[in-house]
């Protein structure tokens, strides 16, 4: 299945925080022994991160993951558009899935 497409906009110094929750076959996935990760680059041939977002799966057995840039990071970073994705894998990338992908506009900060 390929990932769904979900355009983001992050107020440069601003906390942002997204839940996704997994299905599969119509059900909530269990994600024990997952772990999830997320970059934003340039673009999509960009070697350098512009920024990683963190990504938690707290419980997973209600198969949600959570995606946060804190504020100290998105502050960091330089205003403009990114590109990214978010990927649940397991230990040693036996198994990778990306679930969501799509454009970061990470709107200049004016007060600061």
């Amino acid at each position: 299945m390929a990932a769904a497409t979900y355009n983001i906009e992050i107020d440069q110094g601003s906390d942002f925080n997204i839940e996704i929750e997994v299905k599969e076959d119509g059900s909530v996935k269990n994600l024990t022994g997952y772990s999830a990760r997320a970059q934003a680059r340039s673009d999509e041939e960009s070697s350098s991160v512009a920024f990683t977002f963190t990504c938690t799966i707290p419980t997973p057995t209600n198969g949600k993951v959570l995606m946060n840039l804190p504020a100290a990071t998105s502050s960091a970073a330089t205003a403009g558009q990114y590109v990214y994705d978010l990927e649940i894998f397991t230990s040693g990338d036996a198994a990778v899935s990306r679930l969501i992908k799509g454009t970061v506009t990470l709107d200049r900060e004016i007060t600061r």
